[in-house]
């Protein structure tokens, strides 16, 4: 059977999932009475709630006696490191494009990694059907951006389609019949080169990793594309290292192919293929399989390093244990291992107490994901806020990273912006043009440290309107001081359960992060400060009984609603003193030293 190898990629919410499931039912992959979850390729409960992709995921379709493997990619620029693995197993890419908003920053990302690999890409322009659609300035731009990206004469012709991926169809021209997707299915088989590997099946198996699962009942699953030669269930092969070091030698128990949304056994893979293999022990993401005789690894696609770090620690808080089962540092340690033996775009570094543990990565999604995963698994942590990682340059200066924020933004709010995002903040402004009636969109490079925290902050500038994207763009020399959170906090002197009446005298002092019946400990923050020193005060103080009884005396009392923070802004709240405890039930912010004086006698040392 012909084969066909493509990767769907593109922004963040312009549509992907929704056009891959279209793709799985109009090809047949799901019986016509099926019961199928809307984008039924996010099945992790994370991508569900979220509404965004995190891992990269296999299925593979038949269109006409050809074979479309068919791989769905994350649009965050977090988790980057899942779609340039990804790229290096396919022939083609389908770079959808939302027709009313054009190439955004992780568009331009993806599309540069495709076009470096000499991939040449489709272009679908998708929501045509918007009202705000404009597919003509949408592909113009797309051309703009293959140019400055340095596409070849071959990329730059690329073929279009105009496509409503909700709708399930797509077509050449934008007043075709608008029934399915004929036309991609076709140009997929017709444009996408079949796999370079079908020629090489005489040769020994070779095979890169891109992709580390696990099934409880088979084990490790290394996901890859056949490079040369064949394999059949019962060999005997071994695995490399990326500098060709041999870590094992091991018998193939199981190969599995996609096929629709289901995995299923088959027993011999040959070149081009795109399957998960079983029966190792030790090898992982960009180790080679191969035969017996082979001495040289594939070459792997080298990942972007990480530009954060956060610390995870043990929780040391007075309600330790009260939730969570998984508490002890070796536990934690052995699970952030685990992580990134399968996610190579994260770094993990003992220190030196060996209670926490440096986790450097992307950017904050990709830690907060990897928090709510290990709080949902019964894990209870304490997390430091976010540190931007710098590298030495040639001339011995500091270097930090600096990232591309595009922002759309209703033009009355758009002074504000520019003016957090240049001032404050050190961006400088790159680009603002309108875009579309009454927004604008701004271009902007800005140090990976000022953008810690100022989601948040947007939000509240742009009447939760506004847009943020960003992506990485260069190591540029540093900046100078970035201020930071402006409030003090308010923070508990007692341990035991709030009380109303303590709470509603202590409104006047500023925000409340915890309502009436909460546990709260010394030393936990519990409010926000009207000014910008912390202050100390004692949310379990009651009222006063005496035997005089007047009119309003016993007046229930009102509490306002306190700010409920999620993880990630939480995360992005605290500053360096500080600490966020995270346990299955709960996401509390609390100092890093919970004693009054020892915080004193820690903040004149440092």
């Amino acid at each position: 059977m012909e084969l066909r190898n493509i990767a769907i990629i593109a922004h963040v919410d312009h549509g992907k999932t929704t056009l891959v499931d279209e793709m799985l039912k109009q090809s047949g992959a799901f019986r016509a009475n099926q019961a199928v979850a809307e984008r039924a390729m996010d099945s992790n409960d994370l991508e569900r709630e979220r509404g965004i992709t995190i891992l990269a995921k296999n299925t593979s379709i038949e269109w006409k006696g050809t074979r479309i493997n068919i791989i769905d990619t994350p649009g965050h620029a977090d988790f980057g490191g899942e779609v340039e693995r990804i790229l290096s197993m396919v022939d083609g890419v389908v770079l959808l494009v939302d027709a009313a908003e054009g190439p955004m920053p992780q568009t331009k990302f993806v599309t540069s990694k495709a076009l470096a690999l000499g991939l040449r890409p489709i272009v679908v322009l998708n929501k045509v059907d918007k009202s705000d659609a404009e597919p003509d300035r949408a592909l113009d731009e797309c051309f703009d951006l293959f140019a400055n990206l340095g596409a070849t004469d071959d990329q730059l012709d690329f073929p279009h389609l105009y496509a409503s991926g909700r709708s399930g169809w797509a077509d050449t021209t934008l007043d075709g019949p608008r029934k399915d997707l004929t036309a991609l299915l076709n140009l997929v088989v017709n444009h996408v080169p079949a796999p370079r590997q079908q020629n090489h099946t005489e040769e020994p198996f070779r095979m890169l990793v891109t992709t580390l699962g696990s099934d409880p009942f088979i084990g490790r699953l290394l996901t890859g594309r056949v490079e040369s030669g064949t394999l059949k269930v019962g060999a005997t092969i071994q695995s490399l290292s990326r500098i060709g070091q041999k870590i094992e030698q091991f018998r193939v128990t199981k190969i599995q192919a996609f096929r629709g949304l289901n995995m299923q056994e088959i027993d011999e893979a040959v070149a081009g293929d795109i399957v998960s293999i079983a029966g190792m022990a030790k090898s992982t993401v960009a180790d080679t399989l191969c035969a017996l005789a082979v001495e040289d690894p594939l070459p792997a696609q080298p990942i972007d390093p990480p530009t954060i770090t956060v610390t995870f620690g043990i929780n040391t808080s007075p309600l330790a244990g009260r939730d969570g089962k998984k508490v002890q540092s070796r536990v934690i340690r052995d699970r952030l291992m685990k992580e990134a033996e399968s996610n190579v775009a994260i770094r993990i570094t003992d220190t030196l107490g060996g209670d926490a543990f440096e986790v450097a990565g992307r950017g904050e999604l990709q830690m907060g994901v990897l928090i709510e995963n290990m709080r949902r698994e019964g894990f209870e942590l304490s997390i430091s806020r976010p540190q931007v990682l710098f590298r030495e340059g040639e001339n011995g200066e500091r270097l930090e990273p600096i990232e591309e924020v595009t922002i759309d933004v209703d033009d009355e709010y758009s002074g504000a912006v520019i003016e957090k995002i240049t001032g404050v903040r050190k961006g400088v402004l790159v680009e603002m043009k309108p875009a579309g009636v009454g927004k604008t969109r701004i271009v902007a490079h800005v140090p990976s440290r000022g953008l810690i925290g100022y989601h948040g902050e947007f939000l509240t500038d742009t009447r939760g309107t506004g847009v943020l994207n960003r992506v990485f763009h260069e190591w540029a020399p540093h900046k100078g001081a970035i201020p930071g959170r402006r409030a003090g906090v308010l923070i508990s002197i007692e341990n035991g359960v709030s009380v109303s009446y303590a709470l509603w005298n202590l409104e006047s002092r500023g925000k409340m992060f915890i309502g009436a019946q909460e546990a709260v400990y010394e030393g936990m923050i519990i409010g926000e400060h009207s000014r910008e020193n912390d202050l100390e005060v004692n949310p379990l103080k009651g009222k006063k009984l005496t035997n005089v009884r007047a009119s309003g005396t016993d007046e229930a009392v009102r509490l306002t609603t306190p700010i409920t923070l999620s993880l990630e802004e939480a995360i992005a709240y605290i500053d360096n003193d500080e600490l966020v405890e995270v346990t299955p039930n709960s996401i509390r912010m609390r100092k890093r030293y919970l004693d009054p004086h020892e915080r004193k006698r820690m903040a004149r040392t440092t």
